[in-house]
């Protein structure tokens, strides 16, 4: 009974072997999955930007690659792959249920091809990730995952996609994304085209606010501005270097982290407050969000 269960979990990896790609970014490499005819799912951690990006079949070819989009929500991206030429996969019809059985897909550094069993732990979310975004429903599991795995596969042990993995852990257990999620960021990314990232182009740090300060504001933590990109968006606002960011309309910020969330809800164009501090007076500075560049 071992021995056979044994062979079914092998014969699961192989059925999907194809379809898991090595994915190459301006991180270490990680995986990525077959989407349809040209198309890589990944995330946007195992790329770590817009370009240079490469996709390396299970055959060894190194075949390049751009970005067609992501999805602020899930982080996953889709790349655009030309002569791919892979099989795509698609979501089980079957609902995962926890502790069922279940193998994590990837590929290594090498392009070796790398699988990982455990179970399904829990089911449950929403899991934020970010101020205004989150996925409404994950999976976690026990199947030890590293890096190389973001962007593989998650599968039952009949082959069939549960998710698509993430190499993120709450608490141990590694978190991967329901495929039915999955796809349909795939599908809005296909349907919109590239997401539009609002940009202010400010760098900034956080910073502990003087007793008068935290008195006028209300707040002990803001984001102090450390430098500004040439003609930007917040350079040609007024925005100067030393200012005080207290909040983007009227959502504070105490963090870059904060204020890349902020913008990733944000339309290019859009119409805007600042709200600074600038010494110990509060200023509101109008300010026309802008679209991030492709790096």
């Amino acid at each position: 009974m071992v021995n056979e269960l044994s062979t079914q979990m092998a014969d699961a990896v192989d059925a999907v072997a194809a379809s898991v790609v090595q994915v190459q970014g301006q991180r270490r490499p990680a995986s990525g999955l077959v989407y349809g005819d040209g198309l890589v799912l990944t995330t946007m951690r195992a790329i770590g930007g817009d370009d240079g990006l490469h996709v390396r079949r299970h055959d060894g070819t190194i075949l390049d690659a751009e970005l067609a989009g992501w999805d602020p929500a899930t982080t996953l991206a889709l790349l655009r792959v030309t002569d791919l030429a892979l099989p795509a996969l698609s979501p089980s019809s079957t609902a995962p249920r926890v502790g069922h059985l279940a193998l994590a897909v990837a590929r290594s550094w090498s392009n070796s091809l790398t699988a990982s069993a455990g179970i399904v732990s829990v089911i449950g979310g929403p899991l934020r990730t970010g101020r205004r975004r989150a996925i409404d429903q994950v999976i976690r599991t026990t199947a030890p995952m590293h890096d190389g795995f973001s962007g593989g596969a998650f599968i039952d042990s009949t082959g069939a996609l549960v998710g698509v993995t993430t190499a993120t852990a709450i608490r141990g257990t590694a978190v991967v994304i329901p495929a039915g999620i999955a796809w349909a960021a795939a599908q809005r990314v296909l349907e919109h085209g590239q997401t539009r990232r609002g940009y202010l182009g400010l760098m900034g740090q956080p910073v502990t606010l003087s007793a008068s300060q935290a008195t006028s504001t209300g707040r002990e933590t803001a984001l102090l501005v450390v430098g500004l990109a040439p003609s930007s968006a917040a350079a040609s606002a007024g925005v100067l270097v030393g200012d005080i960011v207290l909040a983007l309309d009227d959502t504070s910020t105490a963090s870059p982290e904060d204020l890349l969330d902020l913008l990733a809800t944000q339309s290019p164009g859009r119409q805007a407050t600042l709200k600074l501090l600038r010494g110990n007076a509060a200023i509101d500075l109008p300010v026309t969000i802008g679209e991030r560049p492709a790096r």
